[in-house]
């Protein structure tokens, strides 16, 4: 599948991954991911030069546990280091890693919260203050659906907000995840009674709207070779894009 390719060089791959699409494999689906359409990205010059099938690719990667490993001809198969995730439904920037080091370093900083993270998102009804921040912490219950909630004995969760506009009905606001929880963002925003329209899980009548509004933006990080502050931008895709404009012209 194409991928839509915002920066590479021999250390890292970002991309833009489109809304719908799955990160990884589960056990049921098992083709058709981010992962393995990043794992042929990566690998495309032996392949389509005849040296390695599809078939082949796949059974090595499947027996290492590393980033890449060393086949018998001594050539490396590059697989693609999952730094960090987004839900199927959200759309925007990921960072990849494209060996052990940069993974080991792009984690640490993930870890320690030196990696700023942005997202666009239209939320239901007029917010009524310009920024500010959401604590409530989120955990798991796997007798209720969704599972994913803000419940007591949950762990610790902190999203920012600001207003980038309002029209009649709806918001549009840029937030920043402080910590890193499941659905945090669309936990969040439907806590506080503005869910992110779009989102079936959390949100309330929004089974009419084409994808979720939800779209990862910006992602600025250290450059794991050399330090260099990095900064990417995205912008909204067409299909949220115009969900965004159907709103705005509303009466």
């Amino acid at each position: 599948m194409p991928l839509e390719v915002s920066y590479e060089d021999e250390h890292l791959i970002v991309i833009v991954k489109p809304a719908g699409l799955l990160v990884h494999p589960t056990s049921s689906v098992k083709r058709g991911t981010l992962a393995n359409a990043l794992t042929y990205h990566l690998n495309r010059s032996r392949i389509d030069g005849g040296r390695w099938t599809l078939e082949e690719l796949a059974a090595v990667q499947s027996e290492s546990n590393g980033h890449f490993t060393q086949t018998g001809d001594s050539e490396t198969v590059v697989r693609p280091g999952l730094v960090h995730r987004l839900d199927r439904e959200t759309s925007g920037l990921m960072v990849v890693a494209k060996n052990n080091r940069a993974m080991t370093v792009l984690s640490r900083h993930f870890r320690k919260r030196l990696v700023e993270k942005r997202y666009l998102a239209l939320i239901s009804g007029m917010l009524g203050v310009e920024s500010g921040s959401i604590e409530a912490p989120i955990g798991r219950d796997p007798d209720r659906e969704p599972q994913w909630r803000v419940m007591d004995g949950g762990k610790p969760a902190q999203t920012k907000f600001k207003v980038v506009s309002r029209v009649l009905g709806s918001t549009l606001v840029e937030l920043e995840p402080v910590t890193g929880r499941t659905n945090q963002l669309r936990i969040h925003c439907a806590h506080i009674g503005h869910p992110i329209i779009g989102d079936k899980m959390h949100g309330r009548n929004q089974e009419l709207e084409s994808r979720l509004c939800l779209h990862a933006s910006r992602l600025a990080f250290h450059h794991p070779a050399n330090g260099e502050w990095m900064i990417l931008t995205s912008p909204a895709p067409d299909q949220m894009q115009s969900i965004i404009n159907q709103y705005q012209e509303s009466p």
